[in-house]
C-alpha cells in the first residue's frame, strides 16, 4: 500500500503537507527493532494469514471477529505505547501501516471469495493501491523515499478496518445481522471514497515534489 510505507528513505519532502492534512511534529526516530510496539506489529503481521483461514477454512467468522478486535486493540496501542515509552523506530513505522494495509488486503479478499462483498469493490481498492505504487519508482529517479501517512488515510483505512468486520457480522440472520450489514456498508462506502480521495492526494503531493525545483 503505497500511500501509508512510512519513512522516506532519501531526501526528506521539505514542508510538503498534502492537501487537507494538518502539518505534524515529527518524534525522534531511533534505529532499535526489538521494542514492544514492534512486538505488537509483528504479532499483528502474524495474525493476517490465520485470519484468512478462519474465514475461508473452518467458516469461523466469530473466531475471525475476535481476531479482527484484538488487531484493532494492537493497532492503537503499539502506537500509543511506542509515544509514551519513547519507542519510535524506522522499523516500527514500516510494519504498523503494512500490518494494517495487509489485513484490509485479506478481509477483503476472504470476503469477495465469500461472496460478501462484491469483487468490483475489491479491485477498485486494490488498484488504487497499484497505482499508487507506480509512484515509488518516480519518487524514487528524484530521490526521495516513500512519503509519509497522513490523516486522510488513516481515516479512510479506520472506516474500512471497522467496515469489513461488520459485514462479516452481517451475513449472519436476525436483527444484530441486519444492523451490522447497514453500518458494515456505511463505513464501506464512506472508507472506499475517502480511499480513493487520500490516494489522490498523495498524486498531487508527488507531482509537487518532483515539480519542485532541486
Amino acid at each position: 500500500m503505497a500511500e501509508s510505507v512510512g519513512v522516506s528513505a532519501g531526501k526528506q519532502p521539505p514542508g510538503v503537507i498534502p492537501p487537507g492534512a494538518a502539518p505534524s511534529v515529527s518524534a525522534p526516530v531511533a534505529p532499535r527493532v526489538w521494542t514492544v510496539p514492534n512486538g505488537l506489529s509483528l504479532l499483528r503481521l502474524l495474525g493476517v494469514p490465520v485470519f484468512v483461514w478462519l474465514v475461508l477454512g473452518p467458516h469461523a467468522d466469530g473466531w475471525a471477529l475476535v481476531l479482527l478486535m484484538v488487531s484493532g486493540v494492537t493497532d492503537w496501542l503499539d502506537g500509543a505505547l511506542a509515544r509514551r515509552w519513547n519507542q519510535m523506530t524506522r522499523l516500527g513505522q514500516l510494519l504498523d501501516p503494512v500490518a494494517d494495509r495487509l489485513y484490509v488486503v485479506a478481509t477483503m479478499v476472504a470476503l469477495g471469495v465469500r461472496g460478501i462483498i462484491p469483487w468490483a469493490l475489491v479491485i477498485a481498492l486494490v488498484g488504487r493501491d497499484v497505482i499508487l505504487a507506480g509512484f515509488l519508482p518516480v519518487l524514487r529517479r528524484h530521490g526521495y523515499g516513500p512519503l509519509p501517512v497522513h490523516f486522510l488515510g488513516k481515516a479512510a483505512t479506520f472506516n474500512l478496518l471497522y467496515a469489513f468486520p461488520m459485514l462479516l457480522l452481517g451475513a449472519g440472520h436476525g436483527t444484530p445481522s441486519d444492523v451490522a450489514r447497514v453500518a458494515g456498508w456505511a463505513f464501506a462506502v464512506w472508507g472506499s471514497a475517502l480511499y480513493w480521495w487520500a490516494g489522490v492526494l498523495y498524486a498531487i503531493q508527488v507531482r509537487e515534489l518532483i515539480r519542485a525545483p532541486a
